[in-house]
Order: C-alpha cells, then structure tokens, then sequence
C-alpha cells in the first residue's frame, strides 16, 4: 500500500475510534507535571477535527487545586472514556495540550492523537482505584480499601486486619455503601492470596461469577472517574 494510503487508511481508523465517544460523554484527564506529581480529573469529551485536533471541556477548577498552572501547552494527556452501547470497552489515548480557550466555555485543545486504542475491559485489564469498601468474614464487618480492580478479582487493604484469621478459597462479601453513582453495591469473591503488612492485611481475591453484572457496573465507575 503507498504511503499516502496509509496514511489515509490510519486516519481513517483513528477518527472511527474516536467517533466511538459521543459528545458529552464523560472522560477522565490523567496528567503528570514536570516534577512528577501526578494528577486524575473528570472532564467531558466534546469533539474533534480529523487530523487537526481534539476538544475536551476544562476540568472543574475546584478540583483542579494548584494543579491548574500546569495544565498548559505542550504537557501530556491520556485521555479515557466509556464506549456507550458497548459493555465494558474503553477508548484511550494519548496526546498533548495545544492550548485552552476560554470561549465559548474553558476547553481545552488537545493535539490529534497518533493512536486511539479500544480497551475491553473484560480482559485483564487493571485499574488502579481508592474505593472505601466493608468486607464481610465470617458475618464480622471489616473496614477495608479496594486499592486495585479487574474483571476478575481485586486487592483490597483491610485495615487493623491482624487478628483475622484468612485462609485462600474462603469466601466473602464485599459491600459497597456509596461509590460515584452506586449505592449499596454487593460483590461476592473469594481469598486468593493474603500479606500481612503494618497497617492491616492485603488480601487479593476473586470474584464470583454470579457478581458479574455488580463487577461490570464497578468497572464502568471507577475507568472514568478519578480516585
């Protein structure tokens, strides 16, 4: 194939990717300075210009925290966000700050990405996550943390854990009181594995299969949103 037929034929399927995001739909902005630090915000795909760029509403300012100053030219984004209509897939990629304008509303112009990626997320894909969780062992409710989460299982900090007594192929309940748009949520898994560490135990377990639907849902939440 010529040159300039590639080049066609991936422009082509770059914009067929990104045209997978509807207008509106919500998007997380993952960026990291120049010193390192690290910075998660929610924001919301607006559009894009084959070839020329891409168009992402400005993150709220309140949320944004010093952070703000280095939202500028030049610095790299990774852009996610759900698929609607499509079950567990993500589109992503990478890009950079061309500039931001402040009318119509604060937007910010990202270059047009060399590569849009679709991401399944019922491969092994893992998220990282800080999600306040109980787990139930043995009817007693342990505060915990869900540090990491895939399609198949998580890590999850049960904080002054020690006394518990864990062993792999027990099962328990993992409930979740209020996440993002979630209420009450219950998932069913068992202990793979346990590390005892200073402050609590590291349990990685495995989810049920009757929970796939209550994972699914959990998944959706934590891909887009900043933790």
């Amino acid at each position: 194939m010529p040159d300039n037929a590639m080049k066609v034929e991936l422009t082509g399927r770059l914009s067929r990717n990104l045209a997978l995001l509807s207008p509106g739909a919500i998007v997380t902005l993952d960026m990291t300075t120049p010193a390192g630090q690290r910075g998660k915000f929610r924001s919301s795909f607006i559009g894009y210009m084959p070839k020329k760029y891409v168009l992402v509403q400005y993150p709220d300012s309140s949320k944004l925290g010093s952070f703000s100053q280095y939202i500028t030219q030049g610095i790299g984004v990774t852009v996610r966000g759900l698929i609607e209509g499509h079950e567990g897939a993500v589109v992503a990629f990478i890009s950079n700050i061309r500039q931001t304008i402040q009318i119509p509303s604060r937007i910010i112009v990202l270059d047009f990405p060399r590569e849009v990626s679709l991401q399944n997320l019922r491969s092994s894909m893992r998220i990282e996550t800080y999600i306040k969780a109980k787990v139930k062992v043995n009817n007693e409710y342990w505060a915990s943390i869900i540090y990491d989460i895939s399609v198949t299982g998580c890590q999850i900090m049960i904080n002054n854990g020690e006394k518990l007594i864990l062993t792999n192929n027990k099962p328990v309940e993992i409930i979740i009181e209020a996440f993002q748009d979630l209420k009450n949520l219950k998932l069913n898994a068992e202990i793979c594995n346990t590390k005892f560490q200073a402050d609590g135990v590291m349990l990685g377990v495995k989810f049920d299969n009757s929970s796939k639907v209550e994972v699914t849902k959990l998944l959706q939440q934590a891909v887009i949103l900043p933790h």
